[in-house]
């Protein structure tokens, strides 16, 4: 009985490779990242013929992790390998047929097409068949992941990634003449070359701006200035931002959530329908948490202790300067406005433009009103002579 189970077990016939071509799989180890503990997943690149290895951490083994790993491996490689071996993962394979052929999704096709390497896919469940980066995640996450990492950034997680992928060529593996660097050298001989430029790693998906102008992407909802309302847009979806775009133009960039249902505003792009609805300030939620310095609330106090309803208006106005002018320059006006009791919107505005344009500006009175009226008569020649003369007008 113990001989026909033995007889069943599977056998396998030892490889050699050529060089220039490599596997790809991810992995996955729990870490800290930011102070946050959370589930890390590794890319890993590995060249057969030379055991030489690429390592790089994401928060989550998507379409733009995918080819964003492409991108720094085959940076870090110096070249393109000539075929790459994969899984049937859903980022590259949208169906496989029995005759073994298979369609693949239109981001591997347009990956394959930029660094022309030519794909290749083991059998489905089959690890086996990549044999070399299957082994290639185990020592990755028990070598350079353990302890469980901690690191400010995925930044920082991936530079000490890439140093102990440099280390580990002095190595010398079993049933090897020579060092894994040494044997790199003959794989990257036979790259392909490098493009012009990296691949542009991001998932590229329609949406539709909502009424609150919101556009929702994984689950998540990025806001877009309030007058794209009801515009189809496009999403680009990169690591650690999302850039949304209307027509040829970018309207929008956030930094990535990984959240599930969480929304990501721009207070600035709403300022615009605020002044519209001044009385939608104090609960508009794109505004929360939004930290200001102490003169902006006390700007905005004395603007509507003196100018009522309207100061409240006027305040969300100085605010929308920091659609066009850099907040520094904002706050530097709102300052000197403070300093000088020159409260009102258009007082700031002239402060800002004189302070960047280094000249004095002409400031319109009419829209004070309540400012008091100061009268200066015209001086006379006559009052001009009798003064130098010393005599009484």
């Amino acid at each position: 009985m113990r001989g026909k189970r033995l007889h069943l077990k599977e056998k396998f016939v030892p490889l050699s490779h050529a060089p220039g071509h490599a596997q790809v799989d991810f992995g996955q180890t729990h870490g800290v990242i930011g102070g946050v503990e959370r589930k890390i997943h590794f890319f890993c690149m590995s060249l057969p013929y030379s055991d030489d290895s690429f390592v790089m951490g994401f928060p989550a083994e998507t379409t733009e992790a995918f080819c964003a790993g492409h991108n720094a491996a085959c940076d870090h490689f110096g070249g393109v390998p000539q075929s790459i071996l994969y899984d049937n993962t859903s980022i590259a394979v949208v169906k496989v047929y029995r005759d073994g052929r298979r369609d693949l999704t239109e981001e591997m096709i347009r990956l394959q097409s930029h660094y022309l390497f030519d794909s290749r896919f083991g059998r489905p469940a089959r690890g086996n068949d990549k044999g070399k980066v299957e082994g290639l995640v185990g020592y990755a996450r028990r070598n350079f992941m353990v302890p469980a990492p901690r690191f400010e950034s995925f930044d920082a997680l991936n530079a000490h990634l890439r140093q102990k992928c440099l280390e580990r060529r002095q190595q010398t593996l079993r049933g090897c003449q020579r060092s894994i660097g040494e044997r790199f050298s003959t794989d990257q001989a036979a790259f392909l070359p490098l493009p012009p430029i990296p691949y542009d790693a991001c998932e590229k998906v329609s949406a539709k701006v909502t009424s609150q102008a919101l556009v929702r992407y994984r689950t998540n909802d990025y806001s877009v200035p309030v007058r794209y309302g009801f515009h189809d847009v496009q999403v680009r979806g990169y690591i650690h931002e999302v850039v949304i775009a209307c027509g040829a133009e970018v309207i929008a960039r956030h930094p990535r959530s990984y959240a599930r249902e969480d929304a990501i505003y721009d207070p600035l792009h709403y300022l615009a329908l605020l002044e519209e609805k001044p009385r939608a300030l104090d609960q508009a939620a794109p505004l929360q948490g939004w930290e200001l310095p102490d003169e902006f609330a006390t700007l905005r106090r004395l603007m509507e202790s003196r100018l009522g309803k309207k100061g409240k208006r006027e305040y969300i106005q100085v605010l929308r300067l920091l659609e066009t002018f850099s907040f520094e320059q904002v706050h530097f006006a709102v300052q000197q406005a403070l300093k000088l009791g020159a409260i009102g919107f258009e007082a700031v505005k002239h402060l800002l433009i004189r302070h960047i344009e280094q000249r004095p500006l002409r400031l319109d009175l009419s829209r004070y009103p309540f400012l008091p009226e100061v009268h200066v008569a015209r001086t006379s020649a006559r009052d001009y002579a009798a003064l130098t003369s010393g005599e009484q007008p």
